[in-house]
């Protein structure tokens, strides 16, 4: 077989895997936002090897996107050749259909073909398997080849924090990691936690005289997430800031959960009489949150400023019960309990002052639809990142921070108590009106 392919004996793994396009393709719809499981759907694979793609590059498609050049052989004029050499057609002939060069056809018919009957039988699959095999060129990690550039690396990574005498900090008992993302509301590990860019930039500082001290921050990323590069151990990357196991690609970085915001609720869509503020009866509202999952609903009337506190108690069982994914929300702001706590405040004021509400994009409020039926308020929500959208809602959340500081449990205040204080900023002259106000 040496002789007959001209390349030495190559050892079988079994089936061939999944060609190197299909993960081209897969990185592609990544890309483009998509899962991993639904990104492997849409290229045709099974959801665990979309995910066994994912995790074994860390997130990061390194050279998958760009397309092949034209230089290669491709799957389809493999499966081209492999159909004409079936049917009887020569070399030449194989070539000229093609469009490549005679030798090309030869030398692909030769190495690459499939020697388990002891003789070349060329088959596609095969083909494009062997040649995706022989064209990997492993390359020797920078920070494998250099142990002085590694243990720098490591060390502004993951290094002891110390006191001013030198002394270590021990720091917090953290668990062990899991290759998972950092805990959640739980303690870090304390180290040095230099950043990639820090670290890549602080060496022309520190060695300016040995070009062998040079590596960039994109290398470090991808000797903490691929895990194929073994440079630098997979635990480490609870050293970043960001604490990911893996890399997020930037389309679905930019998402956001919001499938409660349909187009025809976006604050575009608000009638234009509510930004000259001449006519009463729009509002806009928010939550401010405390410790311990705690929150207090605000309501704020654009015309005239009034306020009206909305009291979100604890549903029974919080803090008794174990938390559950997808479970009912217990801490008292959930969609039912936020619906529903709205609707009692809102329908105590008369129907030609329930025209409008404008909140934020929190999913609070994703059962809008019900809160306009009972209600008869139309409910709009504001652009992404776009608090000033609802400016008189913001100032207002930040008038109320007086009584109710950032860091405190907001749980421990009954509705009476909230009453209170929205009677006192709604007795409190506001110079907007003229030292009149609110109420």
């Amino acid at each position: 077989m040496k002789e007959l392919t001209g390349r030495s004996p190559m050892k079988s793994p079994g089936k061939p895997s999944l060609r190197r396009d299909v993960e081209r393709l897969f990185w592609r719809e990544v890309a483009k936002g998509l899962s991993s499981e639904d990104a492997a759907a849409a290229v045709g694979v099974s959801p665990a090897a979309g995910t066994r793609w994912f995790r074994e590059r860390g997130g990061m498609p390194t050279f998958l996107i760009n397309p092949i050049t034209g230089r290669y052989l491709s799957f389809e004029e493999r499966e081209v050749i492999a159909l004409l050499k079936a049917q009887g057609a020569g070399v030449r002939e194989i070539a000229r259909q093609t469009g490549r060069d005679a030798s090309t056809i030869s030398r692909e018919l030769r190495r690459n073909a499939a020697t388990r009957g002891g003789k070349l039988d060329y088959r596609a699959s095969v083909a494009q398997w062997k040649a995706e095999l022989m064209a990997r060129r492993p390359k020797t990690a920078k920070l494998v080849a250099n142990e002085q550039l590694h243990d720098y690396v490591q060390q502004r990574l993951s290094g002891q924090v110390r006191h001013a005498d030198g002394t270590p900090v021990t720091g917090p008992q953290t668990a062990t990691w899991k290759g998972r993302n950092k805990p959640h509301r739980q303690d870090r590990r304390w180290a040095q936690a230099w950043s990639p860019e820090q670290i890549s930039n602080r060496l022309k500082l520190d060695f300016p005289d040995d070009e062998s001290m040079r590596i960039s921050h994109e290398a470090i990323y991808q000797a903490l997430f691929v895990q194929s590069r073994g440079a630098l151990q997979r635990e480490l990357v609870a050293c970043l800031r960001t604490g990911r196991a893996l890399r997020v690609p930037r389309s679905r970085a930019r998402q956001r959960a919001g499938g409660h915001v349909t187009p025809e609720v976006m604050i575009s869509e608000r009638p234009a009489e509510v930004e000259d503020r001449a006519v009463p009866g729009h509002w806009e509202g928010d939550l401010i949150i405390g410790t311990d999952r705690s929150a207090i609903g605000t309501i704020v009337e654009r015309v005239t400023r009034f306020t009206m506190l909305i009291h979100l108690p604890r549903m029974d069982g919080y803090g008794i019960e174990p938390r559950t994914k997808n479970g009912p929300a217990l801490a008292g702001y959930g969609a039912e309990a936020m619906r529903d706590a709205v609707a009692a405040q809102m329908t105590t004021l008369p129907e030609q002052l329930r025209c409008s509400l404008t909140w934020d994009r929190g999913k609070e409020l994703a059962q809008h639809a019900q809160l306009k039926i009972d209600t008869g308020i139309s409910v709009y929500f504001a652009d992404p990142h776009s608090p000033w959208q609802r400016g008189t809602n913001e100032n207002t959340n930040g008038l109320l921070r007086q009584y109710f500081p950032k860091g405190t449990d907001l749980s421990r205040w009954s509705d009476q108590d909230l009453q209170a204080v929205a009677a006192a900023l709604n007795g409190r002259p506001r110079k907007t009106l003229g030292w009149k106000t609110p109420a």
